[in-house]
């Protein structure tokens, strides 16, 4: 009998939002696939208890898919995780879960946390439609194109975006979408944690007098009616 894929969803932040069953799960699976090995020990070490890591990570998924792919099919069950929040969601995950489903293995999610979900129930715009974009593309024709596609759409826009892109993403916005309503959400669950609210043409002319680090939740209203 062949194992079970469990899609486990860890914290983004505070360490205290894993649920009791993705923990009991991460103890009970022979292999751990990971993102990062050095911040997967982290979190085991908090909930006390070892396991077999196995490092998943991007430029590396095609390569070890096989590998896990035939540890569950030994009858072995496997906990697939990424740095934080849910694996899959702007993470490595989706080519192992495909995969796996082709070879007829069994796949479980384990839900939790989701920085999209978390920065959009506070965001004060509205959650009846939302549509998740992820990491905008890098440069700026790619990301005008991308933006302009979306210009007409009605529901909350939510982005990943690194720290450093803020202003560039910002700017982009405004000369494709216009003025919008727009919330910035860092540091999500942690000490610091922050809600930045706006206009768009507001958080540009303010955006250099705030410190930014990390990766942010950017969420964009739709526009005016």
């Amino acid at each position: 009998m062949s194992g079970t894929l469990y899609i486990v969803a860890t914290p983004i932040g505070n360490l205290e939002d894993i649920t009791f069953r993705a923990v009991r799960i991460l103890k009970e699976v022979a292999v751990i696939a990971c993102e990062d090995t050095r911040q997967t020990v982290k979190l085991l070490n908090r909930f006390e208890f070892k396991k077999e890591l196995i490092s998943h990570f991007q430029p590396q998924e095609a390569r070890k898919i096989p590998l896990i792919l035939d540890i569950l099919k030994k009858g072995k069950d496997v906990a697939l995780v990424s740095d934080s929040g849910t694996p899959g969601i702007s993470d490595p995950g989706f080519r192992l879960v495909r995969e796996a489903l082709r070879e007829g293995l069994k796949v479980v999610p384990i839900p939790g946390p989701t920085a999209a979900a978390a920065a959009l129930c506070a965001s004060g715009l509205p959650t009846h439609r939302y549509l998740f974009a992820g990491f905008p593309p890098p440069k700026k024709e790619a990301l005008r194109k991308t933006l302009s596609a979306l210009k007409d759409e009605t529901a909350t826009l939510i982005f990943y975006l690194p720290a450093r892109k803020t202003r560039e993403f910002l700017a982009a916005l405004q000369e494709t979408l216009g003025e919008r309503d727009i919330v910035i959400a860092r540091e999500l669950t942690k000490i610091h944690e922050e809600f930045i609210r706006g206009k768009t043409s507001e958080l540009l002319n303010s955006i250099e007098n705030i410190n930014l680090k990390g990766e942010m939740t950017v969420l964009v209203g739709c526009k005016d009616k």
